[in-house]
Parts: C-alpha cells; sequence; structure tokens
C-alpha cells in the first residue's frame, strides 16, 4: 500500500470533504481517503492506494472538486 498526503486549501464543512473524498476514490488504484478538516484554512488529506498516484492526478481530481492543492510547509 501506498500512502500519500496532500494539502487542501478552501474546504469549509462536511460537503467539502465528501466532494473531495469522491474525486478522489475515483482515481485507480485508491483505497481509502481521510481527511483533517480545518475549516477556512489548510486540511490534510490523506490518501491509501495500491498504486503509485502521480500528485498532478490528484491535484486534478482535487480541482474538479472545486479546492486547490496547497505545498506542504516543508
Amino acid at each position: 500500500m501506498n500512502t500519500t498526503i496532500v494539502n487542501v486549501s478552501g474546504m469549509t464543512c462536511g460537503h467539502c470533504v465528501s466532494s473531495v473524498t469522491e474525486e478522489l476514490t475515483g482515481l485507480k488504484g485508491v483505497e481509502n481517503v481521510s481527511i483533517d478538516l480545518n475549516a477556512g484554512g489548510i486540511s490534510e488529506v490523506t490518501i491509501t492506494s495500491s498504486l503509485t498516484l502521480d500528485t498532478a492526478e490528484i491535484s486534478e481530481a482535487v480541482a474538479e472538486a472545486g479546492y486547490l492543492v496547497v505545498a506542504n510547509n516543508a
């Protein structure tokens, strides 16, 4: 299993979480999506998949839901 963590901005409620989860679970190989919602801030999204996911593919799915993947604070 592969675990990918991305930060997403713009989510404010459970509906936002549902939208992002639905788009991400549609990606090939995705087994589970867990979101630590930080309403109005940066939410941490953990994706568990059987395949290695392309970050562009993840960003595209999140954008399809209406949100933005932002850079991790390193």
